[in-house]
């Protein structure tokens, strides 16, 4: 990297665009540019760590050159504190420098950086909520997909309709819950919703702070799904309540299934510590947790993979490394976590 350009955000900013970074590896989620510095000056650890690594999303525009901004889509190593190896981010921008220079928008930008070993590509589902949201914040018009979800979800189509519904038009239509009767319509349809829609829709939803009335609705279906025995209607309640801004229904809800007969299921356990992973700040949670965890006999080396994720996360280390000292763990608890150091 040259004497000028010691970062990505000042790579960006010497190009001359503007750019917003965003999350990308969990829950879709902004972070702002003094964070994104901090991050990348390796002073404070990445806040949404993923299997060892910051998935994070670039999105830049140069006014004069171009309409659609550009994306890039990085996975940058983190080492065990999950701070970022600063080498892997000076190697991804010197190859941006070798390939592009500072000019980063235009056509002679497009392709240059399709085998970067640090661009993945997230899967359908990140993709299409990416878009929408992008849409939104720029004030732009959803894609041509839209239309016909909104009539969907609004009961305008008949049920097997979904069949010929876009994955971006339910993304747009999450997106835009604010829009008209969008988010009442949600509410209504919700419980009749075929799984094949329920599905695409709750992998939206978990990236948008859903309302509190339609939070308090998936409680009580979350509570009916583990009564009915329905664990994919189960996955997909816990999955669309996830982005709530009501932690406490979220909390409580993971209480459900944490005394439920479902507490020991791989994907369940996995879905909470992918999805609702905030809510372990509360030990005792946590502690319940990773007991269920240690308990279950579906997925070898399920507990040390959940152990892994959850201990790498910033606010939940402290947490996760206390029950390693702590006394009164079941037999089975103990076991797993002297296996993690066997």
């Amino acid at each position: 990297m040259t004497a000028q350009i010691s970062t990505l955000g000042e790579l960006l900013s010497a190009a001359g665009t503007q750019w917003r970074v965003y999350d990308i590896g969990r829950r879709i989620t902004k972070i702002d540019k003094q964070q994104f510095a901090q991050i990348e000056a390796a002073q404070v650890p990445y806040p949404f760590p993923l299997a060892g690594h910051a998935l994070i999303a670039i999105q830049f525009w140069d006014n004069q050159a171009t309409v659609d901004p550009y994306v890039w889509f990085l996975k940058l190593p983190l080492d065990e504190q999950s701070k970022l190896i600063v080498a892997s981010r000076d190697h991804f921008a010197s190859m941006v420098l070798e390939a592009l220079g500072t000019e980063l928008t235009g056509e002679q930008a497009d392709g240059k950086l399709d085998n970067n070993p640090y661009v993945f590509t997230p899967n359908a589902n990140k993709l299409a909520a990416f878009n929408a949201l992008l849409k939104r914040e720029l004030n732009r018009p959803a894609s041509q997909y839209y239309e016909y979800s909104e009539l969907y979800f609004a009961g305008k189509l008949p049920q097997d309709a979904w069949q010929s519904m876009a994955v971006q038009g339910i993304a747009d239509f999450a997106f835009r819950l604010d829009h008209g009767q969008n988010n009442a319509n949600l509410q209504k349809s919700w419980p009749s919703l075929p799984l094949e829609v329920k599905q695409p829709l709750s992998a939206m939803l978990e990236h948008i702070e859903v309302s509190t009335v339609f939070s308090e609705q998936l409680q009580s279906a979350i509570k009916t799904s583990i009564e009915q025995k329905n664990l994919s209607e189960l996955i997909c309640n816990l999955r669309a309540i996830s982005g709530s801004k009501a932690q406490g229904l979220i909390a409580q809800s993971v209480d459900l299934v944490l005394n439920s007969d479902y507490r020991f299921e791989a994907d369940i356990l996995l879905t909470l510590a992918g999805r609702c992973w905030e809510v372990f700040v509360d030990s005792e949670r946590l502690f319940k947790f990773l007991d269920c965890a240690a308990n279950n006999q579906q997925v070898d080396g399920l507990f040390a993979s959940i152990f892994a994720d959850l201990v790498a996360i910033p606010t939940l280390r402290p947490h996760v490394l206390a029950i390693l000292r702590a006394e009164n763990r079941s037999d089975e608890l103990s076991r797993a976590i002297g296996r993690l150091f066997s």
